[in-house]
């Protein structure tokens, strides 16, 4: 499990995404639970955590970028804006001037750039990383971004009561700082020479072609937009809501509730990160999907503050199960050449959170999140199982590329 440690680049590479989504994960909460109780709406939280992935429709022209001057590049651009914009909330929240309307603002320009950093590591690890490493490089990618959810919901939670929101985001531009400085120690990528020659529409036209025409990557893009549409928004950005409105806990309870998820999903990375090779991918994806929506379904239901942190630590689990074989299956698809437009690609299914919490608010003023939440994973669950089978000839046999690493 420790084989890509020995990569220069990922000894650099751990470190800086792990503060990264350790300052992700504090931002969301603390910025989450601000809005939440500044305006008591759960309108204005849904926005909150939908304008956070505005941008993904930039997530492939980010990928093109990355294919043509190189990931680490454009990783290092991605995360000094993170700290600028984090030190320019420090400063409002130190001088009195921060409100609900600002941080929807920033959350927007945050927005425009964040949903494409998970692409962009996962897109660094691939052009850096030996093929017979790459699974437990993944894993380990996972285990990083969880672990720091874990320690990020739980400090998050912890500083914001204790020093309050200006301290608390000192600590999370310093975070990024160093973050960025240990990003400049990765790769470098190798950078493609045909692409000087075409532009960077008929890039990223390509880049959308060769996903289409891959049958696998089709399916795991699929997959990607519906888990992002109708899992993500009940286990990330309704969590304020439901820690307040249905468990009736406050802002630390919130931390131990994202904490339990992230804990789940944390165990679920080091068994990926263990077993690497011998997982199946394109079977991986589905199975781990669908055991996913079953138990958000119970999820959905429940009133009891230990059986819903406990569901939602078996789905983080079962969330790495899908995801970390998903993200593999198409890093080994696209080849080097059109890596970051696949990945661009990837990450413009994230384009279903924001659509989900937005139409996640008016649901539950409507019917509840009970019903909201059944819902969602009812869907969810159809679908994928659909999905499972629309592409099974692509996914399901074990000679599959798909489920053996090989290129189509």
């Amino acid at each position: 499990m420790l084989g890509p440690f020995r990569v220069r680049s990922f000894r650099f590479q751990w470190p800086a995404d792990l503060l990264t989504s350790w300052a992700f994960e504090m931002e969301t909460l603390i910025l989450g639970w601000y809005v939440l109780v500044e305006t008591g709406s759960v309108l204005w939280l849904t926005a909150f955590g939908a304008l956070q992935f505005l941008g993904t429709f930039l997530a492939p022209m980010i990928g093109v970028a990355a294919d043509r001057i190189g990931h680490r590049s454009v990783l290092c651009a991605m995360r000094a804006s993170y700290a600028a914009l984090a030190a320019v909330i420090a400063t409002m929240a130190m001088t009195g001037t921060l409100g609900p309307a600002q941080v929807l603002v920033i959350a927007v320009i945050a927005g425009l750039v964040r949903p494409s950093d998970i692409g962009m590591r996962n897109a660094l690890i691939a052009a850096t990383m030996p093929a017979p490493l790459l699974m437990a490089a993944v894993g380990i990618g996972r285990t990083t971004a969880d672990s720091a959810r874990v320690v990020g919901a739980l400090t998050g939670a912890g500083l914001a009561a204790w020093l309050g929101l200006a301290q608390s985001y000192l600590a999370i531009t310093a975070l990024y700082g160093l973050s960025f400085l240990l990003s400049l120690g990765t790769g470098p990528t190798p950078r493609h020479p045909g692409a000087a020659l075409s532009t960077p529409l008929r890039d990223l036209r390509d880049g959308f072609r060769h996903v289409a025409q891959t049958p696998a990557l089709l399916a795991a893009v699929s997959l990607a937009f519906l888990v992002n549409l109708s899992a993500f928004p009940l286990s990330g950005g309704l969590l304020p809501f439901v820690a307040r409105d249905v468990y009736g806990i406050d802002r630390t309870g919130l931390g131990f509730l994202s904490a339990s998820f992230a804990a789940g999903a944390l165990l679920g990375s080091l068994l990926v990160g263990i077993v690497g090779t011998r997982v199946q991918a394109g079977r991986a994806m589905i199975l781990g999907a669908l055991v996913w929506y079953a138990l958000l379904l119970v999820f959905a239901r429940t009133e009891s503050l230990a059986l819903g942190m406990t569901l939602l630590a078996l789905s983080g689990f079962m969330q790495s199960l899908s995801l970390s074989p998903l993200v593999v299956l198409m890093l080994q698809a696209a080849g080097d050449a059109y890596r970051g437009r696949v990945m661009g690609a990837r990450m413009l299914a994230i384009y279903g959170l924001p659509i989900g919490l937005f139409a996640a608010g008016p649901l539950i003023e409507r019917l509840g999140f009970h019903d909201t939440a059944t819902l969602y994973a009812g869907f969810g669950l159809i679908a994928t199982a659909l999905i499972g089978l629309v592409w099974r000839r692509a996914l399901w046999p074990r000679e599959a590329p798909a489920n053996t690493g090989r290129r189509a």
